[in-house]
């Protein structure tokens, strides 16, 4: 289970799921990202250039994991306000970043805005990067659908959306994957954050529903490209 060999040609990205929740590696051309790291083994990140929590969650945030990874690799972290609290004792100040709606950041040639969230945690965040080649990709966490998911398709629609489509986020399902995927307008729409089941039901809402855009069911452990 590793994109660690794995070198992107100008133009396309590649993406790890790692776990049942959030959790993703995104890798550029160059540079190495990892979302919502937890209930995984933390070897198998052996180059990171920033980890990035959307909330405090123990399915989104695991602090001696965090500890771990920045010890060996010495990334960045971006994170929502409560889990930076959290994090003091195991990230430097200088490499912790506390990240709330608006605020933007930069890792190496690669773009991170952290826009808003729907979910029950304190002040959290989801996050849209952009590559040092253009590509948009909307990591939503395990958010539910909100109004300004609708004004981020209107002005910058990602290309990539991941959708969480089912338990164990409160709320969501397949029909709560598919409001955010007619909200934002992405080339492509991948759901995670849910059981096999719960992801073929999605793909069949957006058969009938948003035929244009396409979809793809990712599975845990394997590397998927795009374009």
């Amino acid at each position: 289970m590793s994109i660690e060999n794995i070198i992107p040609k100008k133009g396309e990205v590649w993406f790890l799921w790692f776990n049942r929740c959030s959790g993703i590696v995104l890798k550029t051309p160059s540079r190495t990202l990892v979302f919502d790291p937890a209930e995984v083994n933390p070897t198998i990140f052996r180059k990171v250039d920033a980890i990035l929590i959307t909330h405090e969650h123990y399915d989104h945030l695991d602090v001696p994991l965090v500890r771990s990874v920045y010890g060996r690799t010495g990334c960045q972290v971006i994170a929502d306000q409560t889990s930076v609290r959290k994090l003091r004792d195991a990230v430097s100040s200088d490499k912790l970043h506390a990240a709330s709606v608006g605020s933007d950041f930069k890792v190496g040639e690669v773009h991170i805005a952290a826009l808003g969230f729907k979910h029950p945690a304190t002040a959290p965040v989801s996050f849209l990067v952009t590559t040092e080649d253009g590509i948009r990709i909307y990591h939503t966490g395990d958010s539910l659908p909100f109004p300004e998911m609708k004004r981020l398709g209107e002005q910058t629609p990602p290309d990539v959306v991941f959708c969480t489509v089912g338990p164990p986020a409160p709320g969501a399902s397949p029909q709560t994957g598919l409001e955010i995927v007619e909200m934002v307008h992405p080339k492509i729409a991948l759901p995670y954050h849910a059981p096999a089941s719960e992801a073929r039901r999605f793909v069949d809402l957006m058969s009938r529903k948003t035929p244009k855009v396409r979809c793809a069911i990712i599975e845990q452990g394997k590397p998927f490209k795009y374009p």
